[in-house]
């Protein structure tokens, strides 16, 4: 069974359309950006930074013999330089990104444990290496996934489940879109290849974590060589 959160748009919805096309038990969650028509049957609105909408998600779910691959794509973004920042909006941020992301690993591990097999894979970005102005709420959110990534992997090693963390470059998808044209030229100029990465190499990516077991506690930058 497959699990995605933020499922609805960008990376999450193109990975739950490409697992529904190998003919995967897809579930996802979405907050604010509604389904497609006609595709809404495995998906749930769930706001994953509020730990009781987490937990009624879960019971739902036919989880109880069903090995279990995590994806943790749900994520929001706030800009604005750090002495000008409204607090509350930063903290929406972490409280998405790293606590949402915590709260759907937290109510998934004891189902994976009895089952003593278990996928996670969390998303993080580039931006968290790079030094990105006004993206400070982001970057936080994003490399403190490394750390929770490394310490959960150890807990639950012996269990039969990985948990690694994907630091993503700029591809044609996703949150590209909110990025101005001008940045797009520069951020094109510092990759070796000129271009976004295509979706697809994302795809490939989890597909190599699922079938690896001895993959685990790792961050894997999958940017072009961005620099």
């Amino acid at each position: 069974m497959i699990l995605i959160t933020g499922a609805s748009r960008g990376i999450g919805n193109f990975l739950m359309k490409r697992f529904i096309d190998e003919g995967e038990n897809v579930y996802g969650t979405y907050y604010r950006t509604i389904p497609e028509e006609g595709t809404t049957e495995n998906f749930s609105k769930v706001n994953i930074s509020v730990y009781r909408d987490v937990q009624n998600w879960v019971k739902k779910l036919p989880i109880k013999s069903s090995k279990i691959v995590l994806l943790n794509c749900a994520g929001t973004n706030y800009t604005a330089f750090a002495h000008k920042a409204d607090p509350l909006k930063w903290s929406h941020v972490i409280n998405t990104n790293l606590i949402g992301t915590f709260n759907v690993i937290n109510s998934m591990l004891p189902a994976m444990r009895d089952q003593h097999y278990g996928r996670i894979i969390n998303f993080s970005s580039v931006v968290a290496q790079l030094g990105i102005p006004g993206a400070s709420a982001y970057a936080a959110s994003k490399s403190a996934l490394w750390g929770m990534t490394k310490s959960i992997a150890v807990e639950n090693a012996k269990k039969g489940i990985t948990v690694n963390n994907l630091n993503l470059g700029y591809f044609n998808i996703g949150m590209i879109d909110d990025v101005s044209e001008d940045f797009q030229i520069l951020i094109k100029s510092k990759i070796p290849t000129g271009n976004f990465g295509n979706p697809e190499n994302i795809w490939n990516a989890v597909q190599f974590i699922i079938k690896s077991d001895y993959t685990n506690g790792s961050s894997i930058d999958i940017n072009a060589a961005l620099y």
